[in-house]
């Protein structure tokens, strides 16, 4: 098989990475100082589980690599509106495309069945810009769960974790499924393959859309969240939320709330992605992680009081470091 890394960015790079260093065939599709980084010197991992350089392809346009069996979509949800139009180049008639956003991805209600199929996202799919050019039968979904960081162009820092869940949306143990998994875990990572991923994607959701946001206002760790008597309440509050929105859509979670904050409070002294992003100057992942579930609630009718509360206010944190650049 032929793989694509569209975005080689901290979660791209480091599966790129892996893949070669296995021996697939792989090719990184990146940009800017990054891009030359990696055509020089190739992805340098620094891990707790050992350093090592890999050298897959490196591509500066989709163009130059041509079709190709799987992608792997390794931007942030917001750039993929962006990205998605331009990778027709890549696709062949059995392309496969892997997800590997965090938050409500685009697919989510392709195939759903029942009121909500079909169901748009505006926030997380605007105009329907990607469901347009990345056809719903192309769609495998993975939930990442290990932390990696671009420390330096062409230098990724593998902080957790080697776990990435991959599920057909109609949850069937496909025979395309089954070979890119095989081809992860001969890589060195976890790869199962989960029959309910949804499911499993509001368990992350419950994280993501709380502690995410909070995070980036507070300034806080992880831990120093879950662990701050009067911010665990207001977490806790939005998981409520998020836990009601899903269980309308008739998603029952595997894991109880105390169970996602006390699995929260080990990962420990971490900053979360939107922290790192706010930080860095980046965009943050806010429609996809926390938008999207205000438009849910909102579908389903709920009022997502203390979510769209904390949803607004880093709203508008964004936009005022964003005024702040461009002064």
């Amino acid at each position: 098989m032929k793989f694509l890394i569209a975005g080689a960015g901290a979660i791209g790079a480091y599966i790129g990475a892996r893949m070669a260093q296995a021996g697939f065939d792989v090719t990184l599709f990146a940009r800017g100082p990054h891009l030359r980084a990696l055509q020089e010197g190739g992805v340098q991992v620094k891990s707790s589980e050992g350093d090592f350089v890999a050298h897959p392809a490196v591509a500066a346009s989709l163009e130059e690599v041509g079709p190709v069996d799987v992608v792997f979509l390794g931007v942030k949800a917001h750039g993929l509106p962006q990205l998605a139009p331009h990778l027709t180049s890549v696709f062949g008639p059995d392309t496969t495309v892997i997800s590997t956003q965090n938050g409500i991805p685009w697919w989510y209600f392709q195939g759903f069945g029942g009121e909500w199929d079909g169901l748009r996202l505006e926030r997380v799919d605007p105009g329907g810009v990607i469901s347009s050019a990345i056809e719903a039968r192309r769609v495998i979904g993975s939930i990442v769960y290990f932390s990696t960081e671009i420390t330096s162009p062409g230098v990724v820092q593998h902080i957790e974790g080697n776990r990435i869940s991959l599920g057909e949306p109609n949850g069937s143990r496909s025979d395309r499924v089954r070979g890119i998994a095989e081809a992860l875990i001969a890589s060195g990572l976890r790869c199962p393959i989960s029959a309910r991923l949804r499911h499993e994607i509001w368990v992350k959701v419950l994280g993501n859309a709380s502690l995410n946001p909070v995070s980036a206002l507070t300034r806080a760790t992880i831990v120093q969240m879950v662990r701050d008597p009067g911010v665990c309440s207001v977490i806790r509050n939005i998981m409520e939320e998020v836990e009601a929105v899903s269980n309308k859509l008739g998603m029952e979670l595997p894991v109880s709330i105390d169970q996602r904050i006390a699995g929260a409070e080990k990962v420990g002294e971490h900053k979360t992605s939107m922290l790192q992003d706010l930080e860095a100057g980046r965009p943050m992942e806010l429609e996809a992680l926390v938008g999207a579930v205000v438009e849910l609630g909102e579908r389903v009718g709920l009022p997502m009081t203390c979510t769209r509360t904390v949803y607004n206010c880093a709203k508008l944190l964004e936009r005022s470091g964003v005024a702040r650049q461009s002064q």
